[in-house]
């Protein structure tokens, strides 16, 4: 194991301890809450991969959706205290900017299922109808399931005056990938459910290519910026 590989351990292990914090805390809080709801999220993530050597890259577009189930357990003076964890398929990649004249294009998008498990935090009306502001935040694992290159047609990779090629045709050489995820957002608590409108910050621990120094890439994390909206009904309240 590197030490690159070894420091991102270290802080992935720091962050699944802050994000399970309010669950041991709990016992130790007044007011409780036993609010327990689940529901379905959509959206899309703006995604790029940072390499070393570095690549010059545009955004990626790609949906996201999966299911959520959250948990709050606890009013501690005005903020609401709980936890949330969700299964979500994620589309990522990277799309290049290619500045050689060929009009050649290039972009790679790849397919994970995703599980964060997330500190919820709200502050606002607690009971009733009315709107929060949520923050969201802790460790997330995926799981590459497919990717797929998108080359133009003429493809001419023989032109590129400088800048890496080692990438196209090199398929991911680890599946598992774990990075910290956050975000914020406005939650509106209606009759009929609750819809949360968010955006949120993902940032890759972990490397899909090898990166020994024997390896040509040092670094291959991803990174995404999302938006979505979530659908949650209350099973217990």
């Amino acid at each position: 194991m590197t030490r690159g590989m070894k420091r991102s351990l270290t802080i992935f292990i720091a962050i699944i301890t802050c994000g399970l914090l309010p669950v041991s805390v709990n016992a130790q809080l007044q007011d409780q809450r036993r609010n327990f709801a689940v529901g379905i999220n959509g959206g899309v993530n703006l995604s790029t991969v940072s390499f070393q050597p570095s690549i010059k890259q545009g955004k990626l577009v790609g949906p996201e959706f999966g299911v959520t189930a959250r948990y709050i357990s606890e009013k501690y003076f005005k903020m609401i205290c709980g936890i949330q964890i969700e299964a979500n398929f994620s589309q990522r990649g990277w799309k290049e900017v290619i500045e050689d004249g060929s009009g050649d294009t290039y972009h790679r998008t790849m397919n994970y299922v995703e599980v964060p498990l997330l500190a919820h935090l709200a502050f606002g009306k607690d009971q009733g109808h009315g709107v929060r502001f949520v923050l969201n935040l802790g460790p997330q694992i995926g799981f590459l399931i497919s990717e797929k290159e998108h080359k133009s047609d003429p493809w001419h990779p023989e032109n590129r005056p400088q800048g890496t090629m080692e990438q196209y045709g090199k398929y991911a050489d680890r599946k598992f990938d774990y990075g910290i995820i956050g975000g914020g957002g406005l939650e509106f608590r209606t009759g009929i459910g609750n819809f949360i409108l968010e955006a949120r910050y993902y940032y890759g621990l972990s490397d899909f290519y090898n990166n020994s120094k024997k390896n040509y890439f040092g670094r291959s994390g991803h990174s995404y910026i999302g938006g979505r909206l979530t659908y949650l009904f209350d099973i217990r309240k």
